[in-house]
């Protein structure tokens, strides 16, 4: 069964077209991202810096940890959440530009176990032989509050409550499942497709606000016209492509 969607065949494309010149000069730009978007973001900036000749220096973190570091004054030029609620609350803080905000791939939420464990539904979790359910912390992990509503949805948060490990952003944790640390564990789709040979998807979860990933460049950027470009290509055909690579859906 295949429990990734079908994403739209056309990309969401920039409004500003890709024009980069090929061996531009400019100063390092700094990238905070989501830490499920490890993989396609150390891709696509490979891919932007070898079209550009600007080199991009990547952090990924839960969103929430990422915003608390802008908040604490680091320097960022592009942020990238996970969540819109994360990029709302860096908006209030006036972060970041917000006529450059724009949503820039979708992504689904999964239950998944230990590859080498007996299969499971989510009525399973709240049997006694399932005893470590891994999560990501509610409050500050965006994959923690879909998981969340996706239970609570259920009628089974309050009931597992008990059983649940947290883990400060959604790779820890995918670890605490891959490793066998947990019986069972909530996660994106494409968190689960990077590590397809450890953990088994059992359902996709209903239920929860849609998992969409907003993209800006900060307020305190110091190289704005450049930030724009990054988030330019990240929109772009190019750059649309590569993250479906990774799993995730372009918007419509």
């Amino acid at each position: 069964m295949n429990f990734f969607p079908k994403c739209a065949s056309a990309f969401f494309l920039a409004s500003l077209l890709w024009t980069a010149p090929p061996h531009a000069q400019a100063e390092a730009l700094t990238v905070s991202a989501a830490s499920s978007l490890t993989e396609a973001f150390t891709v696509l900036a490979k891919e932007f810096t070898s079209a550009s000749g600007i080199e991009i220096q990547l952090n990924f973190a839960s969103s929430n940890n990422l915003l608390r570091q802008m908040q604490s004054g680091a320097p960022v030029d592009v942020f990238a959440s996970a969540d819109q609620a994360t990029m709302d609350r860096a908006a209030g803080a006036k972060l970041i530009r917000p006529e450059s905000r724009r949503n820039m791939a979708k992504n689904t939420l999964v239950l998944i176990s230990p590859a080498q464990s007996r299969p499971l539904v989510l009525a399973d979790l709240a049997e006694a032989g399932v005893t470590r359910i891994a999560v990501g912390t509610p409050a500050s992990v965006p994959a923690g509050r879909y998981a969340k509503e996706a239970l609570s949805h259920a009628g089974l948060w309050d009931t597992l409550e008990p059983k649940f490990v947290y883990g400060s952003n959604v790779r820890q944790v995918l670890a605490y499942v891959q490793r066998g640390e947990a019986d069972a564990g909530i996660v994106y789709g494409t968190d689960a497709l990077a590590m397809a040979d450890r953990v088994r998807v059992e359902a996709v979860l209903e239920g929860h606000s849609p998992v969409s990933y907003p993209i800006a460049v900060t307020a305190s950027a110091a190289n704005p016209d450049e930030a724009g470009r990054f988030l330019t290509y990240v929109l772009s055909k190019q750059g649309q492509a590569v993250l479906a690579r990774f799993g995730f859906c372009g918007i419509d």
